[in-house]
């Protein structure tokens, strides 16, 4: 995917705001450009690519191929306010998050099994050629206490990828239905005596 941006003198972030450009920066080893660009057009472009899909970014007419590495957000307007770009070598390895795409019901789920999806990404080492856009992860066959790890779901990676997390880790589980306990059964309260018992007795017994 293609965006335009230009390049931008460091310190006027704010006026760009205000004129509806984000400011930014596309880095290297070797390069470090300040630039500012579009909002609306990053942020078309970051919702289809996301972090994981190569970016080409044209700065002034000279075209670089980037990441998204880091997007500031302010949290109270819920918009990005700085964005960095990792410039790419074609023969560089990149350390990249390549979403997970889960697909399917589980079978446990229809059965009430409550589903704990515990990562949604999976961290690997690849050539920008090779990136994955995403993971398809189909869920459909699991059943209650039936669970993914990374190794049962990494073959599906090119061959390239190195991945950089324990294989061991989970991905998703289905966890038996929640038993709602019984409440604790309330006790009678014991009735309330007026007075010293001891004297109502011997009140009864000078009656007699």
């Amino acid at each position: 995917m293609k965006v335009s941006a230009q390049k931008r003198t460091p310190g006027n972030a704010v006026i760009l705001i205000k004129a509806g450009r984000l400011p930014g920066v596309v880095y290297n080893k070797e390069t470090n450009i300040p630039v500012s660009l579009e909002l609306r057009e990053f942020d078309k472009a970051f919702r289809s690519q996301g972090t994981a899909s190569i970016i080409n970014l044209d700065i002034d007419g000279d075209e670089h191929d980037v990441l998204v590495k880091a997007v500031q957000m302010d949290k109270r307007r819920r918009q990005p306010r700085h964005v960095d770009f990792f410039a790419v070598t074609a023969n560089q390895p990149v350390d990249v998050y390549v979403p997970l795409e889960f697909v399917g019901d589980p079978v446990g789920a229809k059965e009430g099994g409550q589903v704990d999806v515990q990562r949604r990404e999976v961290h690997i080492r690849i050539l920008p050629r090779f990136i994955p856009n995403h993971l398809e992860v189909d869920v459909s066959g699991l059943a209650i206490n039936d669970s993914l790890h990374l190794s049962d779901i990494i073959s599906q990676l090119p061959p390239q990828a190195e991945v950089l997390d324990d294989p061991e880790e989970a991905v998703i589980a289905i966890l038996p239905p929640r038993v709602e306990e019984p409440a604790e059964p309330v006790e009678a309260a014991e009735p309330e005596v007026i007075g010293d018992e001891g004297e109502g007795d011997e009140a009864e017994r000078d009656a007699e």
